[in-house]
Formats: structure tokens, C-alpha cells, sequence
């Protein structure tokens, strides 16, 4: 008795196992061809509070800061989808300017990728700035978004490279009270490479389909900017980060870690 209802019980799985494959197949030949939109929304705060401009933050090591300026580069995003297939957003539209100052009154910040291909989605992929691959292409390779990042300040010349961050305001510490706070990390030309690739699994699946618009909401934690992996000290060269070969690569890596998806909807 044993043998036979321990026999209906492995056949039992694998007939489910079967038509959870055959389910998966069909969804993927019924999708072949059709598109969807996707909205990733970022959305920057301060540990558990909403990040707003001109409020005074602390760090864990005393000092503090406040910003007139936040805004960020976002380039190369990608899904993948629940075969491990991943879809590329197309490349000459795959950058964007993450700005504060462009944030809805719920403190979001708007990206829309139009046309993407209908699938099941688990993962999302971002380099935060611009990779060695794009700027290899000149600037005249850069298409519009040279002179847009010109516009916005996100650019020092073409010979050092883009900014890939600004974030700009003041800093008070033991010793210094409303001093200046610039953060421009960027790579320098081909020299010093602080692009960084950030990957986020989804909470739960993103369903692109053709009249549903997916909603991906990104939290950034600004404070890990400056007490992220490493913790940093204005007063030791962190109120001024620029091409240096010694800081920038540290905040690169601390921005690459202030990223979670905190949820999705599929509407």
C-alpha cells in the first residue's frame, strides 16, 4: 500500500511539474510580439524619512548636511524575465537624469520605458552613470543626451566626462558650520572608471503586457551616499568630490548600494 501510494504521489508531481512547463511555454509563445510599458519610479529619501531639500541631516559621526541640488545619471537598464532571458531597453534612449527637483508630490521620480516586450519580470538592472563603452563613442556618439547633460550640469568637458551625481549644499561638523558640499563623482575620461551596475530582484513578479502599465518603485537611501558601505568625513576630503582617484571610487561604491525595490504594481 505504501509502495503504491508513495508510486501516485511521484506521479501526481510529475504530471504538475509537466503542466506548470507546458503553462510556462504557452504564456511565453502567446506573449511572442506584443509590447508593454513599464514606469520605474525612484524614489529618494534619508534612511526612513522622505528626502526634502534644504532640511539638515546627520551622519553617523556627528556632522551633517543639507542639499539644494540632488540628481543623478541612470543608464543601461535591463529585465530579466523568470527563463533568465533578459530584455535591453534600446540604447540610445537607455539614459536618464534622475533629479529631485522634477519629483512629483509624492517625491517621486518618473522613467518611463515604452514599448518593452511582454513578459513575466523578476529583476531590474541599472548602471548609475555612464560605462566606458558609451563614452568610447566620442562625443559625437552621444546623441542628444550630451547636450542635455550640458543643460543640466551633468557634464565638467568632454576630455574629463560626465558627472554621474550632483549633489550640492552644505555641510556643519565640529568645526565647520554651512561649509561647501559638492558630490560630482564620475568617471575621468578612460583613466578612472567609477561606473557602477546595480542589480534588484522584484518583490513579486512584473507582468508586461500590452495595455497594462507596471509600476517598479525604487527607494534610494541617500544617507548611504555618505554612511553607506564605507562612512565617510566631510573634513577629510569628502565635502569636495570630484575627479579624485582616492574618493570617488568610494561614493561610486556607496551609491551603488542605496538602491532596494520596496514594491511593484501591476495595473
Amino acid at each position: 500500500m505504501k509502495i503504491l501510494k508513495l508510486a501516485f504521489t511521484l506521479m501526481l508531481a510529475i504530471t504538475i511539474l509537466s503542466c506548470s512547463s507546458d503553462d510556462d511555454a504557452l504564456l511565453a509563445t502567446s506573449l511572442v510580439g506584443q509590447k508593454g510599458d513599464v514606469v520605474i519610479k525612484f524614489d529618494n529619501g534619508v534612511g526612513d524619512q522622505d528626502f526634502i531639500f534644504g532640511v539638515n541631516y546627520n551622519k553617523s559621526n556627528g556632522e551633517s548636511y543639507k542639499l539644494e541640488s540632488l540628481k543623478y545619471l541612470i543608464s543601461n537598464v535591463k529585465l530579466k524575465d523568470a527563463n533568465g532571458i533578459e530584455y535591453v531597453y534600446p540604447y540610445d534612449e537607455n539614459i536618464f537624469i534622475v533629479d529631485e527637483a522634477d519629483a512629483n508630490n509624492a517625491g517621486e521620480i518618473y522613467i518611463t520605458l515604452n514599448n518593452v516586450d511582454a513578459a513575466n519580470y523578476t529583476e531590474l538592472t541599472f548602471g548609475v552613470g555612464i560605462d566606458q563603452e558609451r563614452y568610447a563613442l566620442g562625443a559625437e556618439g552621444q546623441g542628444d543626451f550630451l547636450e542635455v547633460a550640458q543643460e543640466e550640469g551633468m557634464l565638467w568637458s568632454w576630455a574629463t566626462g560626465y558627472r554621474f551625481t550632483r549633489f550640492d549644499g552644505t555641510y556643519s561638523s565640529a568645526v565647520t558650520t554651512d561649509g561647501a558640499l559638492n558630490v560630482h563623482m564620475g568617471s575621468v575620461g578612460t583613466d578612472l572608471d567609477n561606473y557602477r551596475e546595480v542589480t534588484l530582484p522584484f518583490p513579486n513578479t512584473v507582468r508586461v503586457r500590452p495595455g497594462v502599465e507596471p509600476q517598479i518603485h525604487v527607494q534610494a537611501d541617500i544617507s548611504k551616499v555618505f554612511d553607506g558601505e564605507t562612512s565617510v568625513n566631510f573634513e577629510e576630503g569628502y565635502s569636495q568630490v570630484h575627479t579624485d582617484p582616492q574618493t570617488t571610487p568610494v561614493i561610486a561604491n556607496n551609491i551603488s548600494k542605496m538602491f532596494v525595490v520596496h514594491h511593484v504594481h501591476n495595473e
